[in-house]
């Protein structure tokens, strides 16, 4: 049987205490309280319930509190013009990457109560921790939120956005998460994630989302994507990382609830699977649009790969005269 609970109370953490401090009030309403507020049916209520990515076994439950029904209220009421399936596909991606997010914080936060109580220290002030966490988040996001709105604003095409694709993956990395323990991985991970991360945004970029061992990322000069994909191959040399590879695209692509799709993405995943490790390969419109004499682009033969029979590439390459003249 785990010790957890009993060191999380030990450390004066209840699971009453974490609802109360989290919830912000007692579980008072059914499903058929909140459609009711909200004006909504039962069923979609259910569904945008589920698309959060909380269950629920019983529609007689009393799940909800004043301040949960509040908050929906809120968005239903934004979001009134929207069609039923757009509003849980809303729901189903703000769900997806805040769980994301408070997995991670709860993990850290649970390291945090453990240690306290094995070494009798005093309790940990929850409230202020969860006050400083919301603070942080509220920072960030307003910030995240006003770049990407003046972005957003800018562009005149709506959904439909003419990007740089790419992506990097570590190359061997199902072999070597059989090698080495899980936290060497871990490490391994967070040094290829967080130094990715700084590559792409320092140069303009934004990372679309993370796969597993790979990251996906978007950026509109063609030039500044290209730079990103030499940088990114500098990352093995300069942060003990294992060889990398590099495919990207340039096309129109449909860009919906943060995330892009399109044939640019299809090819720049192809080409990241056909690169050899600590290369990068690119598309011929991306290599016709980045032209700059520190980028040398070489021909290669044309790739037979799903979904393209004969997928034209070049690798890209720092130009080696250029370097040395400079």
């Amino acid at each position: 049987m785990t010790e957890s609970p009993k060191i999380a109370a030990a450390a004066g953490i209840t699971a009453d205490s974490i609802e109360t401090q989290l919830l912000g009030g007692e579980r008072l309403f059914t499903l058929e309280d909140m459609s009711a507020a909200l004006n909504i049916s039962e069923q979609h209520a259910r569904r945008m319930w589920s698309a959060f990515g909380f269950t629920m076994d019983s529609a007689d439950d009393k799940l909800f509190t004043a301040d949960d029904v509040q908050a929906l209220q809120l968005v239903h009421d934004v979001d009134a013009d929207r069609s039923p399936e757009l509003e849980v596909a809303m729901a189903r991606t703000l769900g997806q990457t805040i769980s994301r997010l408070t997995d991670w914080e709860a993990h850290n936060m649970a390291e945090r109560i453990r240690s306290t109580a094995e070494h009798d220290r005093d309790s940990i002030d929850l409230a202020a921790m969860v006050k400083a966490i919301s603070r942080v988040q509220t920072l960030i996001w307003r910030r995240h939120l006003a770049s990407a709105l003046q972005n957003a604003l800018a562009t005149t095409d709506g959904v439909n956005r003419t990007l740089t694709i790419g992506f990097v993956d570590i190359v061997g990395y199902t072999s070597l998460s059989r090698q080495i323990d899980m936290n060497e991985l871990d490490k391994l991970l967070e040094r290829f994630e967080t130094n990715a991360y700084e590559v792409i945004s320092s140069r303009g970029g934004r990372v679309v989302k993370t796969l597993g061992d790979a990251v996906m990322f978007e950026v509109e000069d063609p030039i500044k994507g290209a730079e990103i994909g030499i940088a990114l191959q500098q990352l093995s040399d300069d942060h003990d990382l294992p060889p990398l590879r590099v495919g990207m695209a340039l096309g129109t692509v449909l860009t919906r609830l943060g995330d892009v799709f399109g044939e640019p993405v299809n090819i720049a995943s192809r080409l990241t699977g056909s690169a050899r490790p600590g290369t990068i390969l690119v598309d011929s419109t991306l290599a016709s649009a980045a032209q700059d004499d520190r980028f040398f682009f070489k021909s290669i033969g044309p790739l037979s790969v799903r979904g393209y029979k004969r997928l034209r590439a070049r690798t890209l390459e720092l130009n080696k005269k250029s370097a040395d003249a400079g």
